[in-house]
């Protein structure tokens, strides 16, 4: 394990499957994948945020070519001990800044992964990167929730979002810095698991502004990978932003 490996070391990333086993089931992959092979449109794929391979192996045995970045060196082991591991190059990174070499036509950021730089300028930092490693016309998709402060009673900072006999999970919202804290608390072989990470929210105004800023526009936007209408009810939505014109690395 490196000790580079941020909020998901060795001990995140030995469970890490398990604890998400419904989002590695088909109905769960499936949409994301086909979403993505459309855009690709036969093109190579850049996904941010590899982790354990969840959507770039099955994209993969689809024929598009994977290249990833991940920071956990733990989590990357994992998908390399998985069957088809061996199709998909990673370079281990922080993704808002690491560099691979080619040019994509689609790069991805799914399950609220974009959350994970931050602050702004990371994020704002993401954006460049990825237009740097699309090609013209090539596009960037990120699945990401609303940030729920509707679904906040007044004076509360503290909102549950799963409550199972095994698993009890709490957002914690800080509304001057965009700030959350995902709480988790897992029964795990007879075992409590306690495990805290932070998150930066983020509106799809803002995101829309940080794609401007890195030469790419909205192309379409959704509430799900099925392309279901996205409104003001919706609880995440799935973005797609196109590169409008060239921009040269660094």
């Amino acid at each position: 394990m490196s000790d580079e490996d941020g909020y998901f070391d060795e001990r995140i990333a030995a469970t890490y499957d398990e604890s998400i086993a419904d989002e590695f089931a088909p109905a769960a992959v499936d949409p994301v994948v086909d979403f993505i092979e459309q855009l690709a449109d036969g093109g190579p794929a850049l996904e941010l945020g590899i982790g354990t391979g969840r959507i770039a192996l099955p994209l993969a045995r689809r024929g598009v070519p994977v290249h990833g970045i991940d920071l956990s060196e733990a989590m990357v082991a994992r998908l390399r001990a998985k069957p088809g591991a061996d199709d998909i190059d990673v370079t281990i990174g922080d993704f808002a800044t690491t560099t691979v070499d080619g040019e994509f036509s689609v790069a991805y950021l799914v399950f609220n992964t974009i959350n994970n730089l931050t602050t702004q300028d990371e994020q704002v930092a993401c954006f460049q990167n990825v237009a740097a490693h699309l090609e013209p016309g090539g596009c960037f998709v990120i699945e990401v929730g609303v940030p729920a402060l509707q679904r906040l009673p007044p004076g509360e900072t503290v909102r549950a979002f799963t409550l199972t006999p095994t698993h009890l999970g709490f957002d914690e919202y800080d509304v001057v810095s965009q700030g959350l804290i995902s709480h988790h608390y897992s029964v795990v072989d007879g075992k409590l698991k306690v495990f805290s990470v932070p998150f930066r929210y983020v509106w799809p105004s803002e995101l829309d502004l940080m794609a401007r800023l890195a030469g790419m526009t909205l192309r379409e936007r959704w509430s799900g990978w099925k392309r279901e209408p996205f409104t003001s009810d919706s609880s995440k939505h799935i973005s797609v932003w196109e590169k409008t014109a060239s921009r040269s690395r660094g």
